[in-house]
């Protein structure tokens, strides 16, 4: 049995497109999972100064407090977030 040279060419060309659009696509959906949203970014900021955090039973109020510095974060039920930040001076 011959394989000849054409029969491998297309096999071969349709292998590279296939993981050129999957490294692509890993590639896309990577990046994206390490933006942080802006609750992200708050949490991380008081976490970083020492706060004193508060999470409510179902998750969906967070009180955040330092010397000088209150934040509190509130999810509705329609995932809309809700921040306040007081900052004493």
């Amino acid at each position: 049995m011959v394989i000849s040279h054409q029969t491998l060419k297309p096999s071969i060309m349709k292998k590279v497109i296939f993981m050129t659009f999957m490294s692509l696509f890993m590639t896309i959906s990577l990046t994206s999972c390490r933006e942080e949203t802006e609750k992200e970014k708050i949490i991380n900021e008081m976490k970083d100064e020492g706060a004193d955090i508060e999470v409510s039973r179902d998750g969906d109020k967070i009180k955040m407090e330092t010397e000088n510095r209150k934040v509190k974060i509130k999810t509705d039920d329609d995932g809309d977030v809700k921040i306040k930040d007081k900052k004493d001076n």
